[in-house]
């Protein structure tokens, strides 16, 4: 099952089904899903990926996101977590680490320290040998990111779906470790 997590600053826990209107909100800012939709989620889009994100945690064999929730003020910042990238078939098998945020919780360093303590569950609780991490080279941040958490450089590749550019990146549990803290 999911774990809950806690940063300084951040609470990581599992979805439930009251986070609805809540993730509704976030997932109704164009930005949110700019990569790779280039447009918000509606409602019903929104409650659909709330449904298989609660499949996902329900299945104990199976990685899932978590909720961020901002300690300071209980508010819904986004999701974290790790997922198996079915989108992405040549990569497979594999386990991906990703995020997104809202508008209002972006430049603060949550991305990184919300991603950090996912993959130290990946690698310590899980046991994972490697995670990865798939963006669009347009999203910057995304990458900068990655480049914080010790991720390869990658390799190119193309969206199955969308035929946008992908890179591919990857950490090792071996990576992780030696790693500066």
């Amino acid at each position: 099952m999911i774990t809950t997590l806690e940063t300084d600053r951040l609470l990581l826990r599992p979805f439930a089904a009251a986070d609805l209107d809540a993730l509704a909100v976030l997932h109704a800012e164009e930005a949110f899903w700019w990569y790779p939709l280039r447009r918000a989620m509606t409602t019903e889009e929104t409650g659909r990926f709330l449904d298989r994100v609660l499949q996902d945690t329900a299945d104990p064999g199976r990685p899932a996101f978590h909720a961020v929730v901002e300690r300071s003020t209980g508010s819904l910042a986004g999701w974290v977590g790790l997922a198996v990238p079915d989108f992405l078939p040549e990569v497979l098998p594999a386990v991906e680490v990703g995020w997104r945020l809202g508008r209002a919780y972006r430049g603060r360093g949550y991305a990184t320290e919300a991603a950090a303590a996912t993959l130290r569950w990946g690698f310590d609780g899980l046991a994972l040998d490697e995670v990865l991490s798939i963006f669009e080279p347009e999203n910057v941040a995304s990458g900068q990111v990655m480049d914080r958490l010790g991720f390869d450089a990658g390799v190119s590749t193309v969206h199955p779906a969308f035929g946008l550019p992908l890179v591919v990146r990857t950490l090792t549990a071996g990576a992780w470790h030696r790693r500066p803290v």
